[in-house]
């Protein structure tokens, strides 16, 4: 139950660290180069692709690093 507290504890740390200076980083999660953004007469589509790929990336790392031990 510890480790899960700390864990957790870190990271929400990192994700108000992230939230924090996302603005200054040279780039926008959800706004990735790759993100499918329509926009018409009245109607406008964004999926984020592309973002939807790194987010999975990313959190299979981090599961795989966790069940690994």
């Amino acid at each position: 139950m510890g480790r899960t507290l700390i864990s957790l504890g870190i990271l929400l740390i990192v994700v108000g660290l992230a939230v924090e200076f996302a603005p200054r980083l040279p780039f926008r999660i959800g706004r990735l180069p790759g993100d499918i953004y329509v926009q018409r007469n009245h109607t406008t589509f964004y999926f984020p692709v592309v973002t939807c790929i790194l987010l999975s990336v990313v959190l299979s790392l981090l599961m795989w690093l966790f069940n690994r031990r």
